[in-house]
This record gives structure tokens, C-alpha cells and sequence, in this order.
């Protein structure tokens, strides 16, 4: 969210190309009855809102522009009644003809229904546009629609800010007080940008709007719309000509999720947008694509088929037998033990993202694999060297409940999840000599800025080598090497002025080298301190821009929804070049953290400590989460850095998404991409890039997030 000015940019063509081209690459299925969305990327008419909403968790991705405006932006539906929206806008000419400087702009809007359509009710939303930012947007609204029949909704609101710009009266909340009449200036002054202006909220003139839409098929709407948005700013100073309040549009849905539409504006501009609106928990695949599991062996002939077998390699060993079954299967075994007719075996999953399908085919294995006598299986799965938790399974309930038609949930109903902090790797039982181990990969990589006012998208690619070494359990020795080869992140000339320390502001001299980074070289050493307890040790150059050394302990029951943390870190800044120099800046920064799974999918979490500018704060994060690894959050940081010392932005707020290769691709991979969005990247609020935080790397083993997994159980 930012106010610049700058020179002319000229490279809007090429975004707003690279902008549709995202759109219509994706694929994704499309829900014919959803509604429609606004240019302003929120579910609306043309440009006003709606009461409407979409879709439990639906994701959408809007660009359109018309007469020198360009606007990109990301929607989710936070909840059944909540949706969130950031937008970036460009627009030609902002500060009047002549000026030939364009205004590049990063808002937030929110909006809630606060009643649901019924028979005789409408849809009511209340929302928030450009909450945050500059207020070029700004504006507040009561939208209400309501089908009259199932092809035609009509809608009507009142507005406030430019939603009350024309045709506008005394506002009727005046009667409640006074303050409410006047509506406060926008912000002017760049260090102001980014401050939620509560004092503007649903205050100032107001003024009505409405519009219908006519669905005929499932394809193809046509809407019309009376606007309330006066456009001031861009009649006055950009030369756009209002003629009408008037607006007309017609979308055609294509049946992979994209909504073309064309749209009239006022009686004198022109315009395209393209909409791609899906549902996250529903995968490009509707099943895996990955082999079928192995049949789960009665234990009749558990033994004939292991005595068919055995042999077939002299001198083989049960857990090296083990070990091969468990190989196709994308786990490997670490070590096996039989007490009695308990078995336990520490595996590590390197294929599933998915843990319950990890662990639902080490059981299948087992069954075809150990004697008869066994009737206890102890799967311990192992994340870097320390055991997760342990999920103990009855060999009796697996042969069982496998065709079960309620087999899912009875599964996990009779499986006992504990902690593993005593379970220890045992060399007797390893199938070969575990370590060290030494692994390495050459893969390309691309690094992208986003909302550089020259540019808004810059990108780096090339190829990096990374490595690993396993020197005992839990010991790690990895790192990181990369080479660009083509890009234009150097090309920024942005210049930080920031007026604290500059941990973050000067990013991009550190993408104006040419040669071989190291972007991380580490010596790592996970381990159990006791019940319910995880430890980490980091140390070396621990990100692209610090080096030092790092702790963390981790508080987490394999049964509970919290988790508490604390991490103390020593962080000393690199050279630009990312090599293995200094610079002369330390610091020491650490975080006490509270996590909490609030189920449905929604995970929380606080951080409270001290950051890389010595500041002290705390940051709130709120994440969305689906059952096939499809994640979306926002985040936003409060220090005792002033707005006006934190500059641009005023604080520090983001979106993060992460996308999981299986949802992409229908087979099961631990690989994925995950950005973040920050609309401007300052000092204040910033924190340490460690690898492997703990709650991320031991999570999924846990009782809460196997149970909304469990269904993959038997896959």
C-alpha cells in the first residue's frame, strides 16, 4: 500500500500480459452458480459490490484494465461470511495531465455478510475498501441483493468515501452522532500509507447504489449497474470523461474456471477483465495418481508367503527384507526392532505430504514383511533425525477394517498416537550402515520482487546446487549454491531511506551480484530433551542476507492443538555478494511463540520477542489450511518503530500461500511453491530466515493434523 511517484514506467503491457497469461494457464473447476466479481476483484457488478459471496474458501485471481488503469487482485474467502482482497493498481496520469507519472497502489479490502439470502431476505454485506493504504480507494459500504428469480439477482447499497462521491447526501448515521458528518482527508503524506483510518470509517456524505444481473445459462451473465463513485480524482486530473453513472458488462465462464468479461464504464471507456475463481480443496486431480498401495496380508499367510521369499537374497536380513518392500513405496527404513510380538520401526517419508498415507503403507508392508507372531506394529516416523511421535497399530485391525466401508475412521479411532521422545535409533537394527549419508541435487530456481514502482514483477533464474550431509541422527551438515543466469532483479534502483538500521531495506544490493551466492551453509543438530519437548541448533550462514547461530525449543504433545516456543538467535549481516564475508552489523534477536490449531483448518499463531532492528513487538498470523496442503494466510507485525520511523507501509503486513506440487500434479511430493507478498519491504518488523523451525518440521505426525488427514490412510 504505497503513494509514489514516479517516471513513467512503459512496462505495463508486459504485466498485464504476464497477469492473463497466469490466469489462463490455470486450471480449475469451475461452480456455475458462484457469483461474479468486480473490478475491483471482490464478488460485485461492475464496480460496485454485491451482498452476495462466494464460496467456502474460494480463490480468486482477477486483472482487467481500461483507459491507462491496470488492477490485479487476489481474493479468498477467509470464511463462509469473511472474505479478504489485496489489490495492486497502476494508473496513468494520476496527478494530472502533463505530470505523464503514473500512480502505483497496494490496497487491502474486507467485507462481511451479515445476513444470509433466504426466502424473503436478501444477502447483506458490509465491507471495507482500501482500509489500509493511500485511500485512493477508500470507501465503505451496505450492499444487499436478492434473487428475484434463479437467473436474476438485483442489488442495491449505500456507500460512503467514493462510494458516496455522487449523488451523495447528509449522511443518515449523523443521527447516531455528530462525528459521522465529516469525513476526514486522505492520506497525502507517503509515511502515513498503510495506517487503518478508523476515523474515516462509514463517515462523510453517502449515496445509493444499485444494479441487476441477468444469468441466462450457466455460462453467460449480463449486468447493469447504477454507480454511486463520482471518480473526482481521475475526471479532474487524468482526463477520464464520466458521462453517465451508468454500467454495463458480460461475462462468459469458461468451464475451466475462467470468467471473460467485457465491460462498458460511464458512457466513455472500454475495458476486458479475466477472473479465475477455484476452490483449493478441490485438486486438478480427483484422486492420486500414484501406484496402488500394497494388499494388507492376512495373517494366515503372513508366514507362508515370508517363508516362499525368504532367501531369495542369501544372507538377507529382516530389516534389510523390510527396507527392500518399503523402498517402492517412496519410505525408507531406519531401523527395526522386535520385543516380543511388538515391532518398531523408525521409517523416514520422503514422498507423501500426506503423513497418514505414509504410514498406511509402512503397515501394509509390514503386513506382507514380519512373521505372524508380530500382531503389534510401532511406526515411529523420523523428521531429521528425531522421532515424530509414534502411531502403534494392531495387525488384527488392519487385516480387518481394510475393506471396512467405515474403515477410515475406525482405523484412527484404534490407533494409539504418543510421544517417541524415547525411542532412539538402534545400529543393530539398521538394514545397511545408516551414516553418514551423503545426498546432492543441481535444479533450477527462480527468485522473483514483487511492486518495484519501475516494475511491478521482477525475476531472477538460474541453477542451484544444493547438498546434504546426515553425519549421526539428528546431526546435518547442508547447503546451498546458486548461479544466476538470466534475470533483471539487478536492474532495481531503488535506494533505501530508511531511517533505522537497514536489515531488510537493501535487499536489492544483494541482487546485483553476478556470481556464485551461497544462500545458506549450515551445521544443524535436532534432538529430543525430553516428553514433549523438541530442540534445534543452527548454525553457520543461516540465510542469503545473515549468518550466526541459532536455538530453538519447542513445547508440543502429540495430542494437543498448542504448541509454545521460544528461539534465541545471534545474527550477524553478510556482505551483498552473499559470499563469505561480513558486514559489521550484529544482533541479538529472538521470539517466544504460541501456536494453536483451531481446527477447520485454521491455525494461529504468535510471535512476541525482538527483531532484526533491535525493535520489540509482536506478529499475529493467521493461516488457512486444506486437507490436500493448499495454504493461505496473512500476517501483519506491530513494533515500537514508530509509523513514521517504519516509513512506506507504516507496518509490516503480508500475504503467504503455499501450493503443494501433489495438489498441481495428482501424485504425492513433500515439493511445493510458496511465496509471500509483502506490499513493500522495510526494517521494522523483521525476522530472522532460519531453516526448519521446528512446529512446521513435527506438526503433521501429531494427533490433530493425522486426524484431518486420516482418510489418505488407506491410499
Amino acid at each position: 500500500m504505497a503513494l509514489v511517484r514516479v517516471a513513467p514506467a512503459r512496462r505495463r503491457a508486459g504485466f498485464w500480459a504476464l497477469s492473463t497469461l497466469a490466469v489462463l494457464a490455470a486450471t480449475a473447476a469451475a461452480a456455475q452458480d458462484r457469483p461474479t466479481y468486480s473490478l475491483y476483484g471482490s464478488t460485485g457488478l461492475i464496480d460496485m459490490p454485491t451482498g452476495e459471496m462466494p464460496a467456502d474458501g474460494e480463490f480468486a485471481l482477477t486483472t482487467n484494465t481500461y483507459s491507462g488503469v491496470l488492477r490485479t487482485a487476489l481474493t479468498f474467502q477467509i470464511a463462509p461470511r469473511l472474505s479478504g482482497t489485496f489489490r495492486y493498481s497502476v494508473i496513468d496520469n494520476y496527478y494530472g495531465p502533463g505530470d505523464d507519472q503514473e500512480l502505483y497502489d497496494r490496497s487491502f479490502d474486507v467485507s462481511y455478510q451479515i445476513s444470509r439470502e433466504g426466502n424473503f431476505v436478501p444477502g447483506v454485506v458490509v465491507g471495507l475498501r482500501d482500509f489500509g493504504g493511500t485511500g485512493v480507494f477508500a470507501s465503505e459500504f451496505v450492499a444487499a441483493s436478492k434473487h428475484l428469480r434463479p437467473d436474476l439477482v438485483v442489488t442495491g447499497g449505500i456507500g460512503w468515501g467514493r462510494l458516496g462521491s455522487y449523488g451523495s447526501f447528509d449522511n443518515p448515521l449523523g443521527v447516531i452522532a455528530d462525528g459521522f458528518n465529516d469525513r476526514p482527508d486522505s492520506f497525502s503524506d507517503i509515511s502515513d500509507t498503510g495506517q487503518v483510518a478508523f476515523d474515516s470509517f462509514f463517515r462523510g456524505p453517502a449515496a445509493l447504489f444499485g444494479g441487476v444481473e441477468w444469468r441466462p445459462s450457466d455460462r453467460l451473465s449480463f449486468k447493469a449497474e447504477y454507480s454511486s463513485d463520482a471518480y473526482e480524482r481521475e475526471t479532474d486530473f487524468a482526463g477520464f470523461d464520466r458521462r453517465t453513472p451508468f454500467n454495463f458488462a458480460a461475462t462468459y465462464r469458461m468451464r475451466n474456471g475462467v470468467d471473460l468479461t467485457g465491460f462498458a464504464l460511464h458512457g466513455s471507456e472500454f475495458g476486458m477483465m479475466a477472473t479465475l475463481a477455484f476452490d483449493p480443496a478441490k485438486a486438478r486431480f480427483t484422486s492420486g495418481r500414484e501406484p496402488a498401495p500394497p494388499p494388507v496380508v492376512p495373517v494366515a499367510l503372513a508366514d507362508q508367503r515370508a517363508a516362499a521369499s525368504w532367501g531369495d537374497v542369501p544372507g538377507e536380513t529382516l530389516s534389510a527384507r523390510v527396507a527392500a518392500a518399503l523402498k517402492p513405496q517412496g519410505i525408507e527404513l531406519e531401523s527395526l526392532s522386535i520385543t516380543g510380538s511388538t515391532a518398531t520401526v523408525r521409517v523416514r517419508n520422503g514422498s507423501y505430504d500426506a503423513a497418514p498415507q505414509a504410514v498406511g503403507r509402512t503397515a501394509r508392508v509390514l503386513t506382507a514383511t514380519l512373521p505372524a507372531a508380530v500382531g503389534t506394529f510401532r511406526i515411529v516416523p523420523v523428521v531429521r533425525g528425531i522421532p515424530a511421535s509414534a502411531i502403534t497399530l494392531r495387525r488384527a485391525d488392519l487385516e480387518e477394517l481394510e475393506l471396512a466401508p467405515d474403515g477410515s475412521w475406525q482405523s484412527f479411532a484404534r490407533a494409539d498416537i504418543a510421544d517417541a521422545a524415547g525411542s532412539r535409533f538402534d545400529p543393530a537394527g539398521a538394514p545397511m550402515r545408516q551414516y553418514p549419508a551423503f545426498e546432492w541435487q543441481i535444479a533450477p530456481y527462480s527468485q522473483q520482487a514483487f511492486f518495484d514502482p519501475d516494475a511491478p514483477l521482477r525475476a531472477d533464474f538460474g541453477a542451484q546446487l544444493s547438498f546434504g550431509l546426515d553425519l549421526a541422527p539428528g546431526m546435518i551438515v547442508s547447503g546451498s549454491v546458486r548461479q544466476k543466469v538470466v534475470g533483471n532483479l539487478d536492474e532495481s534502483t531503488r535506494v533505501s531511506n530508511s531511517v533505522i538500521q537497514h536489515v531488510r531495506s537493501d535487499v536489492t544490493l544483494y541482487d546485483k551480484t553476478e556470481e556464485a551466492e551461497i544462500t545458506h551453509l549450515t551445521g544443524e543438530y535436532f534432538f529430543r530433551p525430553g516428553p514433549d519437548l523438541y530442540g534445534r541448533v543452527t548454525a553457520g550462514y543461516l540465510e542469503r542476507m545473515y549468518g550466526g547461530v541459532s536455538g530453538e525449543v519447542l513445547w508440543k504433545p502429540v495430542a494437543s492443538r498448542l504448541a509454545l516456543g521460544a528461539e534465541l538467535n545471534y545474527a550477524v549481516q553478510r556482505e551483498f555478494d552473499s559470499g563469505f564475508g561480513f558486514q559489521d552489523y550484529d544482533v541479538v534477536t529472538g521470539h517466544a511463540s504460541a501456536y494453536y490449531d483451531f481446527g477447520g483448518g485454521y491455525l494461529g499463531q504468535l510471535d512476541a520477542g525482538r527483531y532484526l532492528a533491535g525493535d520489540w513487538g509482536a506478529t499475529f498470523g493467521l493461516d488457512r489450511e486444506f486437507g490436500n496442503g493448499f495454504t493461505v494466510g496473512a500476517f501483519f507485525t506491530l513494533t515500537d518503530v514508530s509509523f513514521d520511523d517504519f516509513g512506506e507501509g507504516s507496518f509490516d503486513k503480508g500475504i503467504r500461500i503455499s501450493i503443494p506440487l501433489s495438489w498441481l500434479a495428482g501424485e504425492p511430493s513433500q515439493r511445493g511453491f510458496a511465496t509471500t507478498i509483502r506490499p513493500v519491504t522495510r526494517d521494522g518488523g523483521a525476522r530472522l530466515n532460519v531453516r526448519n523451525r521446528l512446529y512446521g518440521l513435527t506438526r503433521d505426525y501429531h494427533g490433530p493434523e493425522l486426524q484431518d488427514n486420516w482418510g489418505r490412510f488407506w491410499r
